[in-house]
């Protein structure tokens, strides 16, 4: 289905606050930061990695743009959960209504359904599900944030202060966090940039991007087709008009179309110089 594009000067839902989309930027950076210093790192022994390292200053400045990424990770993290708590006072007024709401990003039974349905659609069997605020795919991206924080960052911190660990655990701890922090963050870049990638940006229907966690707005076309549970419920209870929201200027667009380009051509560019380095060079 071909969304119609909406007129300049009409009024967009915003779909994200200006602290989401901060955070979400904040993340891309530190996010590739963290995966080319890691990547140089991890295929040293290849020419594509001495090339970068040397343009990142050698392979010690590598490590030290990494350590200065985690920490801005890890502040993102926390930063959101504080937003969580912000929210669920203002907003639901509590732990179980945001986490048992109708807009929880836990797993329900429905998004097993939307999964079982996409197949259908996919193959022609049946109709395109209709997606409520959010997707299970969004779902799935967003704890894996989760799981990357507590299993990459819990790894990358013993290696980081490793004297200060082995106080308490045995040494060979530290041999298991290396392969454990080497092996997840693979996985981790991997699928960023692969299928978190087509996810956001390569589908038909967004393709060549999609800018919404740019701006945080979309038109009232893209809110029905994408979330059509979500733009019925806004309009049965009377809060869509509270949510709409001027157009940004093109200008603004057009910085937005460049900073996702240049992440987009930067992971692809990693995903290509890790399939070379695993299948031609690997050590």
């Amino acid at each position: 289905m071909e969304i119609q594009q909406s007129s300049p000067m009409e009024k967009q839902y915003q779909r994200f606050s200006r602290l989401n989309r901060t955070l979400h930027i904040i993340m891309i950076v530190s996010f590739m930061s963290l995966a080319l210093t890691g990547m140089t790192l991890k295929f040293s022994y290849t020419g594509w990695a001495v090339i970068l390292s040397h343009l990142l200053g050698g392979f010690e400045s590598a490590g030290y743009i990494h350590r200065v990424a985690a920490v801005f990770m890890f502040g993102i993290f926390f930063a959101h959960i504080y937003d969580l708590a912000r929210n669920k006072r203002k907003e639901v007024g509590s732990w179980k209504a945001l986490l048992f709401g109708p807009n929880t990003m836990l797993f329900t039974k429905k998004d097993w359904q939307d999964f079982v349905g996409s197949l259908k659609w996919f193959l022609n069997r049946g109709p395109r599900p209709e997606f409520g605020r959010w997707t299970y795919w969004e779902k799935f991206d967003y704890f894996a944030v989760f799981w990357g924080i507590f299993v990459i960052g819990a790894s990358g911190l013993m290696l980081w202060f490793s004297e200060f660990f082995t106080l308490f655990i045995p040494g060979w701890f530290i041999n298991v966090a290396t392969i454990i922090h080497s092996d997840e963050a693979l996985l981790a870049v991997g699928f960023i940039f692969t299928v978190h990638f087509f996810n956001t940006h390569l589908r038909p229907e967004k393709f060549p991007m999609d800018l919404v966690i740019f701006t945080g707005r979309l038109s009232i076309e893209e809110l029905k087709f994408d979330k059509p549970l979500e733009y019925k419920e806004l309009v049965e209870s009377g809060k869509l008009e509270e949510r709409l929201v001027e157009p940004y200027p093109p200008i603004v667009l057009r910085a937005a179309h460049i900073f996702g380009w240049a992440a987009l051509i930067t992971g692809i560019s990693i995903v290509i110089w890790i399939v070379y380095a695993m299948v031609f060079a690997y050590r």
